[in-house]
C-alpha cells in the first residue's frame, strides 16, 4: 500500500473524533516516528510504499488514536521549549501555556540573576530542564511526589545534557526546604473535580489524576502550602511563580496578598485565560 493511500484511510478513520488540522498533525508526527521522514519528504516521494509490517504498525496506532489516547503517549515523546522530553502515563504532557510560564521566568531572571531555582511538582522535568538549559550557571532543583515521574525527569535531564538535583517528597508534608532559593516555581494540581466535565477524554482517561486534580473543598491547597514554604525559603527579593487554575485567579491573588507577598502580577495565557502569577517575597 502507498503511504498516500493509507493517509486517506487514516483521515477517514479519525474525522469523527478530531478536526482535520489535528489529524494532519498526527499523520506527519507518525511519518517521522515510524519512517523518519518529514512532511516535505512525504510530498517529494508520493509513491512511498508501506510494507505489511508498516501497515500493521500504523493500524495499531490508529486504533489507539480512535480511543483518543494522546499521541505523545503513543510515541513516548513531547516537545517543550524546543527540547525533546520523554513522556509516559506517569507524567503530564507538557503544555504550551507552561512554555509561557518558563518564558516569563527567563525574562524576569535577566534582572535577578538567580543562582538557585526550585521547581515543585516537576513531572517530566520540563520546567527545570528548560530553565537550566537557558540559565546554565543556575543551580536547579526539582521535587515530585511520584518516584516514577522522577525516573522520567532524570532521563530527560540526561538526554538534554543538564544537571538537575531531583528530590522525591510530598510537598504537603514538607516543613522546610532546607535552603534558600532565588526562584521557586510550581505548576501544581489545580483542576477541581467539578471541572472534570470540561476535561477532554484524551486527558481524563490517560493523564495521571494525581498531577491534575484537587478536591473542590480546598482547591488552593498546594498554592497555600508552597507559598508558606516560599516565605521561609525564598531569598530576600526572591520570586515565586505559579501556573494556576484559570477560574481561580482572583482567589489565588488574595491568598498571596494575605500571606504578605508583594508585587503580585496575574498574567493571561495565549488563549486569554488567567494562567500565571508572579510575586515577590
Amino acid at each position: 500500500m502507498l503511504l498516500k493511500q493509507y493517509k486517506t484511510h487514516f483521515f477517514d478513520s479519525l474525522k469523527n473524533i478530531q478536526d482535520e488540522q489535528e489529524i494532519e498533525s498526527f499523520f506527519f508526527i507518525l511519518t517521522e516516528y515510524l519512517h523518519n521522514i518529514k512532511r516535505v519528504d512525504v510530498a517529494l516521494n508520493p509513491n512511498f510504499e508501506l510494507s505489511e509490517d508498516d501497515v500493521e504498525k500504523w493500524n495499531a496506532i490508529l486504533a489507539e488514536l480512535q480511543l483518543e489516547k494522546p499521541i505523545q503517549y503513543i510515541t513516548g515523546e513531547a516537545w517543550f521549549f524546543r527540547l525533546r522530553f520523554e513522556v509516559n502515563e506517569n507524567t503530564l504532557i507538557p503544555r504550551p501555556e507552561t512554555e509561557e510560564l518558563v518564558e516569563w521566568i527567563l525574562s524576569s531572571s535577566i534582572i535577578h540573576h538567580p543562582s538557585s531555582i526550585l521547581d515543585i511538582g516537576t513531572g517530566t522535568g520540563c520546567i527545570p530542564i528548560s530553565l537550566k538549559t537557558n540559565l546554565p550557571k543556575a543551580n536547579v532543583s526539582a521535587i515530585d511526589v511520584s518516584e516514577k515521574a522522577l525516573e522520567v525527569a532524570k532521563r530527560n535531564a540526561i538526554s538534554n545534557k543538564v544537571d538537575i538535583s531531583f528530590i522525591q517528597a510530598n510537598i504537603l508534608e514538607v516543613e522546610d526546604l532546607s535552603q534558600y532559593f532565588d526562584i521557586i516555581v510550581s505548576n501544581p494540581p489545580y483542576v477541581r473535580n467539578l471541572e472534570k466535565e470540561e476535561i477532554k477524554k484524551n486527558v481524563l482517561d490517560y493523564e495521571p489524576h494525581l498531577a491534575l486534580f484537587v478536591e473542590d473543598t480546598d482547591a488552593l491547597l498546594f498554592y497555600r502550602k508552597i507559598a508558606q514554604l516560599a516565605l521561609k525559603n525564598l531569598a530576600p527579593n526572591g520570586l515565586l511563580f505559579f501556573e494556576i487554575n484559570q477560574y481561580l485567579g482572583k482567589e489565588t491573588v488574595e491568598l498571596l496578598e494575605n500571606l504578605g507577598f508583594k508585587n503580585i502580577e496575574l498574567k493571561k495565557d495565549m488563549y486569554g485565560n488567567d494562567r500565571m502569577i508572579k510575586c515577590k517575597k
